[in-house]
């Protein structure tokens, strides 16, 4: 069958042959209408995402997708059975890593929205413990992953939405009730980041959606230690788009504030929930609640697609 595959860690994948998968007990065939790129899907078909070790190559890359049953039935589909991926003609997937998709929602825009969209609700659900009327700031919120977060929080009844970011006029874009734009490669530019939220925070923030880590995530929780007395954040972070896997962390910041950090993952929420949340993403998309900007590829075309930015989001059509 024709996939996009990966002969070694770290390397992309190509366009080629790859053996047609066999199911055996408690696994289904899917034949794979859509499959998105994202940072998980990416990083783990090349090795270099936590979950993704012990891989043996070759591979058929890509980690979550769409298509159908062997009877019509079209599901939304997650982590296929090795070495099988979504970016293939068919796949492997067991039983329960699969949800039956609402009808009036396309394949491609079902691909597109779920891994973006199911961790900011996985996140603010089953982290966070999110309530209607709370605030909620989102960090990274100008990427699709950071716009839908905001969708989100909103379908779930959030009181205040501040969102930041690098590109102010992204961030306006947003239906968010404050914007703090930064610039954390300028002089001082934490400084003047922390500066600027002050007075957006002080009111006290509930939680924290942080796309990036990195020194904004630091100048966050700065702004708060230093603005807001005994009011409790959850601090929940979900990836680390801006390429800073470690930050100097004052042990002053935590004790100076009322600040729970916590991590939302795979492996800090289970596979139930995070379908669940992939439930409930695709339910508000078939009723037109949540949008993503989408680019389609063919899936001969992976070796560009898997270079383009993943905004707007990539999706290759099988």
């Amino acid at each position: 069958m024709k996939a996009a595959m990966i002969n070694g860690s770290g390397e992309a994948p190509v366009y080629g042959e790859f053996a047609w998968p066999v199911a055996s007990d408690g696994q289904l065939l899917v034949n794979v209408s859509a499959a998105a790129l994202s940072q998980l899907s990416k990083f783990r078909s090349m090795g270099g995402h936590y979950s993704s070790s012990g891989a043996q190559y070759p591979i058929v890359a890509g980690a979550d997708g769409v298509g159908t049953l062997q009877d019509g039935t079209r599901v939304y589909f997650a982590m296929p059975v090795a070495p099988y991926g979504s970016l293939a003609e068919q796949t492997l997937v067991r039983k329960h890593m699969l949800i039956r998709l609402p009808d009036g929602l396309d394949d491609v825009t079902a691909a597109a929205i779920v891994n973006p969209g199911m961790s900011a609700w996985a996140a603010l659900v089953y982290r966070a413990h999110f309530k209607p009327g709370q605030t909620v700031l989102i960090n990274g919120a100008t990427g699709s992953s950071g716009s839908l977060a905001v969708q989100i929080a909103r379908c779930l009844g959030a009181g205040k939405i501040i969102v930041t970011g690098r590109s102010e006029s992204r961030l306006r874009a947003q239906d968010a009730d404050a914007v703090v734009a930064f610039d954390m490669t300028a002089e001082g530019g934490d400084l003047a980041f922390i500066d600027a939220l002050k007075p957006v925070v002080a009111e006290g923030v509930d939680v924290v959606l942080d796309y990036l880590w990195g020194d904004s995530a630091v100048a966050i929780m700065s702004a708060i230690a230093q603005t807001v007395e005994g009011h409790p954040t959850c601090f929940v972070s979900i990836g680390t788009a801006s390429g800073q896997e470690s930050v100097n962390l004052p042990s002053a910041i935590l004790r100076a504030s009322s600040i729970q950090l916590l991590g939302s993952g795979g492996r800090s929420v289970s596979q139930a929930d995070l379908l669940d949340s992939a439930r409930s993403v695709l339910d508000l998309a078939a009723k037109g609640r949540l949008k993503i900007l989408m680019k389609e590829y063919a899936l001969q075309d992976i070796e560009t697609a898997w270079q383009a930015p993943l905004t707007p989001r990539p999706v290759i059509r099988i």
